[in-house]
């Protein structure tokens, strides 16, 4: 009895101890902690992590199955494009076009069926179309026909009854016949032969030069047992690679729920004939959705998935299929999770090892470093403090402290210089921008001194040549005027039959005494210049108009006036006009006759003179001849109806007094001509003020 006394107060005692080192020990509270979740929340997580494992699996299985039902969906739409665009192709060849024109059906015919053999059409026929019935008795009648007839090809999936296949052709008839083979699972029949056909058929209406449709091409791919069709879609969502070398990739085509073109395996052999589940009819063919999940396929499990086909009046007629092996990946799944198994128990007894063998007094100093460390990171300043601890540990805490005081002083010397090198930056930016300004205005206003002094030359070599030409051509002119009236003198009233053609010979050379004074008011304009007085624009604008009033007789137009300025300017009054009637011509000419509009604006120009606009809504003019403008001879004009002048001879005179002419001009948007006058004219008839101001203009771009 005493034996047994003294045994109960031993087991409860180290019980009592060892809670007490748990509730005090920090070692012991570690190690509590740490193989609670080893011993008890590990193993949990680790039967979920296998359910998890499987069900992520399959469904990567599933997802991988539904991408390869897309694909499978794209190539077979795809495919029938590609067909219907063959027609096209032999529809729109010259070849065939040529022969067709000329009736000669033996070649035609010929090209129809080279095309059928090369392509595996079942048929391919070309029908004549009566214009009266838009239609032959000998077509299939469909929904796709009657777009075909109306001009627009079409292409889809239509299901040819066995007379229908008859018509066509009897081989073709015989070669659809498919008894069906009894499967499990497979919905009731007392059907046992299927003698239907699944074809691509695609039309394509040939037009003449009316778009009257007046042939159909009609050819039909035949899908019943077309091992190339099935193949050649399976090979491309399955190739090499795609699949572990264990598992199988499968591509079928339904008719209803029967298997007539498929690379799914029985006994050896393709299995035509077999039928699809119950299940899987009813969700795809009944209900008209997707099926996605592992399904059982004539002898084995596939992971399946399955679409519904349409034919071309929206009936469901048939599935498409794509799948894959499962064993293979079934196999795999549970070698992967057997390995995770061992591996796992192996760590949980190394952790209970480590757990065990490095449980220390360092619990709480750690804890506190990595709270500091997290507020540092939030940009909030906190320390460690003082560490009861005098190990290691404490040390550490100490000179993270130290650290974190030396990180932040170099973070405020950072910061400041930081700032100093921004403000510098924005300074010397600003600075450079300003001379960037600066050097742009001068190359803009060398750019436009350039110009003027090309102007100015061609000016100087034009008079030289213009002078010998006005005296050579004056000359003649005037013998020739002169001989005119002596010889309508001499003829008296017999002159009357030939009155008209002289007349045009007397309005001819005083064109060209025009041209030729033109010319020489255009190359020697010192010798032109007129008489200069102050003279008020916005008078000179209305005294003008009443001169064009007559264009507005043979073009209806709206002229606008805006007349604003107030400076006079000191100009040739007649020589201004001429100026300001010639712009008023040339935009009449580029308006429309319906809703034309010109708009003449006046304004002063700062304190040096005014600015004259004529702007036109007219047809405008192309960026790459504004530069040619005002060159002599240069017009946009219908040859014959200008000399190419008026322009050169106006900008000759504005820049006469100083002034300049400047234009802005879009297609289709209009053209607005400026004339920049100044108040106190200075006559410029030769280019050394030009050249004077270029020399300036460069000498301040090379400083700078």
């Amino acid at each position: 009895m005493k034996k047994s006394y003294n045994m109960k107060p031993e087991k409860e005692s180290i019980i009592s101890r060892f809670l007490n080192r748990i509730c005090t020990t920090i070692r012991y509270k570690i190690l509590f902690i740490v193989l609670f979740p080893i011993l008890i929340i590990i193993p949990i997580a680790f039967i979920f992590a296998i359910i998890w494992g499987k069900n992520f699996t399959y469904e990567q299985l599933f997802l991988k199955v539904n991408t390869d039902l897309s694909v499978s969906h794209n190539i077979f739409q795809r495919i029938q494009k590609d067909y219907l665009n063959s027609l096209k192709s032999l529809s729109n060849s010259y070849t065939f076009r040529t022969a067709f024109q000329a009736e000669n059906k033996s070649s035609y015919q010929q090209q129809v069926d080279l095309l059928k053999h090369s392509h595996g059409f079942a048929y391919l026929k070309l029908y004549m179309i009566d214009p009266q019935f838009k239609g032959q008795q000998s077509l299939r009648q469909s929904s796709s026909l009657l777009k075909a007839l109306q001009g627009e090809p079409h292409v889809g999936i239509e299901i040819f009854s066995t007379e229908e296949l008859q018509k066509i052709s009897k081989d073709l008839a015989q070669q659809v016949h498919l008894p069906l083979i009894k499967t499990e699972r497979a919905r009731c029949t007392y059907k046992t032969i299927e003698d239907r056909a699944m074809m691509i058929r695609a039309l394509y209406p040939i037009k003449d030069k009316d778009d009257t449709v007046i042939a159909l091409l009609d050819g039909g791919l035949l899908l019943n047992e077309n091992k190339t069709f099935v193949d050649a879609i399976r090979d491309l969502v399955y190739a090499p690679g795609n699949l572990p070398p264990d598992s199988i990739g499968t591509v079928t085509v339904f008719l209803d729920d029967i298997r007539i073109n498929t690379n799914v395996s029985l006994k050896g052999e393709r299995a035509l004939g077999t039928r699809v589940s119950n299940e899987v009819r009813t969700q795809v063919l009944d209900n008209g959705k997707t099926w996605i999940d592992r399904a059982f396929v004539v002898s084995d499990w596939y992971i399946s998935s399955y679409e519904p086909i349409t034919d071309v009046d929206g009936k469901r007629v048939g599935m498409l299929y794509a799948g894959f092996l499962e064993t293979p990946f079934r196999d795999a799944l549970w070698k992967a999770l057997g390995i995770f198994i061992f591996f796992t128990f192996i760590l949980m007894l190394v952790s209970i090892l480590l757990a065990i063998r490095g449980a220390q007094s360092i619990f709480s100093p750690i804890e506190t470093i990595s709270k500091v460390i997290k507020s540092t990171q939030k940009g909030k300043i906190r320390r460690v403090g003082a560490i009861q601890s005098k190990d290691e540990i404490g040390l550490l805490a100490t000179e993270f402290d130290a650290m974190l005081e030396q990180l932040e002083h170099r973070e405020k010397i950072i910061q400041e210089n930081a700032n100093e090198l921004e403000n510098k930056v924005i300074e010397r930016t600003t600075e450079l921008q300003k001379k960037n300004d600066d050097l742009s205005r001068t190359i803009q206003l060398l750019r436009e001194t350039r110009q003027q002094l090309v102007i100015a030359e061609k000016l100087a070599a034009l008079g030289e040549f213009t002078a010998g030409v006005a005296h050579e051509i004056n000359n003649p002119t005037a013998v020739i005027l002169g001989n005119l009236d002596i010889m309508i003198t001499q003829l008296g009233d017999a002159v009357a039959p030939v009155q008209d053609e002289i007349d045009i010979a007397i309005e001819q050379v005083y064109r060209i005494k025009d041209i030729i004074n033109n010319l020489l008011q255009y190359a020697r304009p010192n010798e032109y210049a007129g008489y200069i007085q102050p003279i008020d624009i916005n008078e000179l604008v209305k005294n003008s108009l009443k001169l064009i009033k007559h264009l507005q007789n043979e073009k209806e137009f709206v002229i606008e006036q805006d007349l604003q300025a107030t400076h006079w300017i000191e100009i040739n009054s007649q020589e201004c006009q001429q100026v300001l009637i010639n712009l008023i011509v040339n935009a009449v000419h580029a308006i429309s006759s319906s809703d034309g509009h010109i708009r003449i604006q006046s304004k002063n120009w700062d304190n040096k003179g005014i600015v004259l606009s004529v702007k036109d809504n007219g047809v405008g003019i192309a960026k790459e001849v504004q530069q040619q403008i005002f060159n002599p001879f240069f017009s946009t004009k219908e040859t014959g109806e200008g000399t190419g002048l008026g322009l050169s001879v106006s900008y000759s005179l504005i820049r006469r007094y100083g002034g300049n002419i400047t234009v802005e001009s879009s297609l289709g948007k209009g053209s607005e001509f400026c004339l920049w006058i100044l108040s106190e004219s200075k006559i410029m008839v030769d280019e050394e003020a030009i050249r004077e101001q270029l020399h300036a203009i460069e000498t301040e771009s090379k400083m700078r």
